[in-house]
């Protein structure tokens, strides 16, 4: 059983994965924003994807400003996107399917009292 803090480092590393893949030249600072995390907690995030391997940073081999850096995922960091998604797919699913449940529960209460 994954914890709520496992799940939601899961979340928040799917979440930068798939924001570097989209847009490799994004900003520390553009990420936290996306995330709706600090500039400090982001820069946490980037570091730990990379010593796992999942990240590597480069930069713009013609680009004169050479402070402008590029995340690339790497191999195993698609491979592990892959997995991350799956597993945060399988999560939405079963909050979805909760909800709806919950949603028909309250329904079908309001439809008693209405008829009483």
């Amino acid at each position: 059983m994954v914890s709520k803090q496992q799940e939601s480092r899961e979340d928040l590393h799917f979440k930068t994965l798939k924001l570097i893949e989209a847009k490799p030249d994004i900003t520390q600072r553009e990420l936290a924003d996306q995330l709706g995390i600090s500039l400090g907690k982001t820069n946490y995030v980037l570091k730990a994807l990379k010593e796992k391997g999942l990240v590597k940073l480069g930069n713009f081999g013609r680009n004169p400003n050479k402070l402008q850096y590029v995340h690339l995922l790497t191999p195993q960091g698609l491979s592990e996107k892959t997995q991350l998604t799956l597993r945060f797919l399988k999560r939405k699913v079963q909050e979805y399917e909760q909800l709806k449940a919950e949603i028909d529960e309250l329904k079908h209460t309001l439809e008693s009292e209405k008829s009483e």
